[in-house]
């Protein structure tokens, strides 16, 4: 006889062993309380090398939502790429390299963190540099042949303030060859939710000229958000 077996997730609860300040401990919950006491049941890692993230990564839902019931590790795709820089085979992958000899100029856009959950700075910095080589190795006097980018600031999966930081680490590798083109918060350029209000303003800074911010430093930029109170997940598109 075949027994069928139900996996069910329940967002929002965690385990600590303090019950001081902690709402699930001391919820009213006979149900859950009963099966503490009376079921077999176990903890289970959710971040790092457990569910194929690199090693001390926080967790995230959906690598959450991919790995539990699978009964083994399923490497995420952060872990894929970063294994591929390491290696310094990224350069190699075949769609990369077609889109790079069949493009002209080239535009970067990612997540300027490196929170891991949708992106990652690595990410962002390898691609450019593997672009500016190509490039510069095809015809270095064609000004059509550079890379830019065009950078999301996080302020959700990092802290709201750490814009600056990762801008940092771009500049160091911007050069006659690769610059940054645009900027922007994430509540505009990865709105979810329809908000085409929002989206319209990241939309028409990646592809008019017209737009009402204009800035020649990336850094004064933010500053002068923060200074209005706009941090990196709100910053204005520029």
């Amino acid at each position: 006889m075949s027994h069928k077996t139900l996996l069910i997730i329940t967002d929002g609860i965690g385990h600590n062993a303090s019950s001081n300040f902690n709402a699930f401990c001391n919820a009213k919950k006979p149900n859950y309380d009963w099966l503490f006491l009376n079921t077999p049941n176990s903890l289970i890692k959710t971040y790092g090398e457990f569910v194929g993230l690199p090693d001390g990564q926080m967790g995230n839902s959906e690598v959450g939502h991919m790995s539990i019931g699978s009964g083994r590790i399923l490497y995420q795709d952060l872990v894929k790429v970063n294994l591929e820089i390491k290696n310094d085979t990224l350069k190699n992958n075949q769609i990369l390299k077609e889109t790079i000899e069949k493009s002209n100029n080239i535009h970067i856009i990612g997540l300027l963190s490196d929170g891991g959950v949708h992106s990652h700075i690595d990410h962002i910095i390898a691609l450019a540099k593997i672009g500016a080589v190509s490039k510069k190795a095809k015809n270095v006097d064609n000004k059509d042949n550079k890379v830019f980018l065009h950078l999301i600031t996080d302020g959700r999966d990092v802290s709201p303030t750490s814009a600056k930081i990762y801008l940092n680490q771009i500049l160091e590798i911007c050069d006659e060859n690769i610059s940054i083109a645009t900027i922007g918060g994430r509540y505009y350029g990865m709105d979810r939710d329809n908000n085409w209000d929002r989206i319209g303003l990241a939309y028409d800074m990646l592809t008019k000229t017209t737009v009402k911010n204009k800035s020649i430093s990336p850094l004064l930029y933010v500053d002068s958000e923060y200074e209005k109170n706009i941090f990196d997940e709100f910053i204005t598109p520029a």
